[in-house]
């Protein structure tokens, strides 16, 4: 064996390593805030199609997380920007652009987060009530991990 033939194989394998967490760990597909929404139609806000084409599949989104409404909950409200109050919204034709609803994989007792926060789940979108909290939402990610972004 030649040494080009080894130092050739030394990259290859240090390059297989170095990809294996990301290959073992299957992110899900990015989404953005400013990628939610198409335009406003006639029924009001209308879904992208990437968020079409997401929906049951997992995503990422970075945001900031709005304070929560007791201390040990299941979920939350992701916000494009830093929220002072949770956007509670009466119906699906109040929901505001620029929220999603994150229903953990369990419930946690957690403190507010001010920082940037990404969260991971399965994307959801149309009108639902949730039976226990009575709150509307558009669009949700469930079984939801979230970290510092």
């Amino acid at each position: 064996m030649t040494v080009d033939a080894f130092t050739r194989r030394g990259v290859l394998a240090l390059s297989l390593a170095a990809c294996l967490p990301r290959l073992a760990r299957a992110d899900g597909a990015a989404l953005g805030f400013d990628e939610l929404y198409g335009k406003v139609g006639v029924l009001g806000l209308e879904f992208s199609r990437k968020v079409l084409d997401l929906d049951g599949k997992r995503v990422r989104i970075k945001g900031f997380m709005a304070p929560p409404l007791k201390a040990e909950a299941n979920f939350f409200v992701l916000g494009k920007a830093p929220m002072a109050v949770c956007p509670f919204c009466s119906s699906d034709a109040d929901w505001p652009d620029d929220i999603v609803v994150v229903y953990l994989q369990k419930k946690q007792t957690f403190e507010h987060s001010n920082g940037l926060i990404a969260v991971e789940g399965m994307l959801e979108h149309g009108s639902w009530t949730d039976p226990e909290t009575g709150f509307v939402s558009l669009l949700r990610v469930r079984n939801a991990t979230f970290e510092g972004a």
